[in-house]
């Protein structure tokens, strides 16, 4: 089961509307409007154009099964990336996230333009917050803010590059 990151592209949208779904964003306050989604689509490819960030697609023998990037932010006034994740349902459970996470803490460390990794999951993901854990983030509190209509209280997990 080769797991492997491409460069999102234009193609990759339907991909983005399969991990929008209820149950794909339960985590995260609920699914996204299409206006939303032609947004963050247009995003992702701005941020490779920009040099801001790298979002990729996740494929398992060369079938889509999520996406996961980095992106510039400050976290407590210092530079860093911070990465996210979404794998599909029927690729879950499978090791395909940590595999994906590893090839992208590779990916921002050959960058080389920031020092830090921070990833932000809901507290109450178990699998995203496992998943920092077991790739060697260190945990630095929670936090709450207002997100999507409501509010999200996340696990604030640090990786030095």
């Amino acid at each position: 089961m080769p797991v492997t990151l491409a460069r999102w592209s234009e193609d990759d949208f339907d991909l983005l509307v399969r991990m929008n779904t209820p149950e794909m964003t339960v985590f995260l306050g609920g699914s996204e409007t299409p206006a939303q989604l032609v947004d963050r689509q247009e995003r992702y490819l701005r941020a490779w154009s920009l040099g801001s960030g790298h979002m990729f697609r996740i494929d398992v023998d060369a079938d889509p099964a999520g996406g996961i990037g980095y992106w510039e932010v400050e976290h407590d006034g210092h530079p860093a990336f911070e990465t996210g994740w979404s794998v599909l349902p029927e690729f879950q459970g499978r090791g395909v996230a940590g595999e994906a996470l590893r090839q992208l803490i590779d990916s921002a460390q050959a960058d080389g333009r920031r020092d830090l990794l921070v990833a932000y999951p809901g507290v109450d993901n178990p699998a995203s917050n496992a998943l920092c854990r077991h790739a060697g983030f260190a945990a630095q509190g929670e936090k709450t803010m207002p997100w999507r209509g409501g509010e999200l209280t996340f696990r604030i997990w640090t990786l030095a590059l």
